[in-house]
Protein backbone atom coordinates (compact mmCIF):
# COMPACT_ATOMS: atom_id res chain seq x y z
CA UNK A 1 0.00 0.00 0.00
CA UNK A 2 1.19 3.47 -0.82
CA UNK A 3 2.22 5.79 1.99
CA UNK A 4 0.72 8.70 0.05
CA UNK A 5 -3.03 9.14 0.28
CA UNK A 6 -5.55 11.94 -0.30
CA UNK A 7 -6.13 14.25 2.63
CA UNK A 8 -8.90 16.13 0.82
CA UNK A 9 -11.28 15.42 -2.05
CA UNK A 10 -13.41 18.42 -2.99
CA UNK A 11 -15.85 18.68 -5.88
CA UNK A 12 -16.07 22.14 -7.46
CA UNK A 13 -19.36 24.04 -7.30
CA UNK A 14 -19.94 23.48 -11.02
CA UNK A 15 -19.34 19.71 -10.46
CA UNK A 16 -16.80 19.56 -13.32
CA UNK A 17 -13.61 19.27 -11.24
CA UNK A 18 -12.42 17.07 -8.39
CA UNK A 19 -9.68 18.81 -6.42
CA UNK A 20 -7.43 16.24 -4.74
CA UNK A 21 -4.82 17.09 -2.11
CA UNK A 22 -2.37 14.37 -1.06
CA UNK A 23 -0.59 13.77 2.24
CA UNK A 24 2.72 14.95 0.73
CA UNK A 25 1.15 18.32 -0.15
CA UNK A 26 0.71 17.70 -3.87
CA UNK A 27 -2.64 18.95 -5.14
CA UNK A 28 -4.32 18.38 -8.49
CA UNK A 29 -7.53 19.59 -10.14
CA UNK A 30 -8.92 16.57 -12.03
CA UNK A 31 -11.56 17.33 -14.62
CA UNK A 32 -14.70 15.21 -14.65
CA UNK A 33 -14.20 14.66 -18.37
CA UNK A 34 -10.68 13.30 -17.87
CA UNK A 35 -11.79 10.97 -15.09
CA UNK A 36 -14.82 9.79 -17.10
CA UNK A 37 -12.95 9.02 -20.33
CA UNK A 38 -9.99 7.46 -18.46
CA UNK A 39 -12.17 5.63 -15.93
CA UNK A 40 -10.53 2.48 -14.57
CA UNK A 41 -13.80 0.59 -15.23
CA UNK A 42 -13.96 -2.48 -17.45
CA UNK A 43 -16.47 -0.54 -19.60
CA UNK A 44 -13.67 1.88 -20.57
CA UNK A 45 -10.50 -0.19 -20.04
CA UNK A 46 -11.86 -3.48 -21.38
CA UNK A 47 -11.09 -6.85 -19.87
CA UNK A 48 -7.56 -7.19 -21.20
CA UNK A 49 -4.73 -5.52 -23.09
CA UNK A 50 -5.76 -3.70 -26.25
CA UNK A 51 -9.47 -3.65 -25.34
CA UNK A 52 -9.68 0.01 -24.23
CA UNK A 53 -12.71 1.91 -25.47
CA UNK A 54 -12.47 5.51 -26.68
CA UNK A 55 -15.49 7.22 -25.12
CA UNK A 56 -16.69 10.26 -27.12
CA UNK A 57 -19.02 13.12 -26.24
CA UNK A 58 -18.11 13.71 -22.59
CA UNK A 59 -16.88 17.34 -22.72
CA UNK A 60 -19.65 18.55 -20.38
CA UNK A 61 -19.95 15.55 -18.05
CA UNK A 62 -20.19 16.33 -14.36
CA UNK A 63 -19.66 14.55 -11.07
CA UNK A 64 -22.96 13.44 -9.53
CA UNK A 65 -21.58 11.72 -6.40
CA UNK A 66 -18.46 10.32 -4.76
CA UNK A 67 -18.61 7.42 -2.33
CA UNK A 68 -15.79 5.71 -0.42
CA UNK A 69 -14.63 2.26 -1.51
CA UNK A 70 -12.90 0.90 1.56
CA UNK A 71 -9.78 2.77 2.68
CA UNK A 72 -8.12 2.66 -0.72
CA UNK A 73 -10.40 4.33 -3.28
CA UNK A 74 -13.58 6.17 -4.23
CA UNK A 75 -16.35 5.33 -6.65
CA UNK A 76 -17.34 8.29 -8.78
CA UNK A 77 -20.80 8.50 -10.28
CA UNK A 78 -20.96 10.80 -13.26
CA UNK A 79 -24.08 12.63 -14.37
CA UNK A 80 -24.25 10.50 -17.53
CA UNK A 81 -24.95 7.48 -15.27
CA UNK A 82 -21.47 5.90 -15.45
CA UNK A 83 -20.48 4.67 -11.98
CA UNK A 84 -18.52 1.45 -12.34
CA UNK A 85 -14.99 2.84 -11.99
CA UNK A 86 -13.13 2.50 -8.70
CA UNK A 87 -10.54 5.29 -8.50
CA UNK A 88 -7.73 4.11 -6.21
CA UNK A 89 -5.43 6.59 -4.49
CA UNK A 90 -2.51 5.66 -6.78
CA UNK A 91 -4.72 6.07 -9.87
CA UNK A 92 -5.92 9.51 -8.74
CA UNK A 93 -2.25 10.43 -8.22
CA UNK A 94 -1.38 9.14 -11.69
CA UNK A 95 -4.19 11.22 -13.20
CA UNK A 96 -2.82 14.23 -11.34
CA UNK A 97 0.74 13.68 -12.48
CA UNK A 98 0.13 12.37 -16.00
CA UNK A 99 -3.42 13.54 -16.75
CA UNK A 100 -2.42 16.04 -19.46
CA UNK A 101 -0.36 13.40 -21.29
CA UNK A 102 -3.07 10.74 -20.95
CA UNK A 103 -5.77 13.17 -22.10
CA UNK A 104 -3.66 14.17 -25.13
CA UNK A 105 -3.47 10.46 -26.06
CA UNK A 106 -7.25 10.25 -25.67
CA UNK A 107 -7.73 13.26 -27.97
CA UNK A 108 -5.44 11.64 -30.58
CA UNK A 109 -7.53 8.46 -30.37
CA UNK A 110 -10.73 10.47 -30.84
CA UNK A 111 -9.30 12.20 -33.92
CA UNK A 112 -8.08 8.90 -35.42
CA UNK A 113 -11.57 7.45 -35.02
CA UNK A 114 -13.38 10.55 -36.27
CA UNK A 115 -15.00 11.10 -32.88
CA UNK A 116 -15.56 14.28 -30.86
CA UNK A 117 -15.41 15.40 -27.23
CA UNK A 118 -18.75 17.12 -27.83
CA UNK A 119 -22.02 15.23 -27.35
CA UNK A 120 -23.93 14.46 -30.55
CA UNK A 121 -26.35 17.18 -31.64
CA UNK A 122 -29.99 16.33 -31.14
CA UNK A 123 -32.23 16.70 -34.14
CA UNK A 124 -35.67 18.23 -33.68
Amino acid sequence: MSDIWPTELRVSKDRHTLNVTFSDGAAYPLSAETMRVLSPSAEVQGHGPGQQVTVPGKRNVGIAAITPAGNYAVRIRFDDGHDSGIFTWPYLRELGERGAELFADYERNLAEKGLSRDPPQRTQ
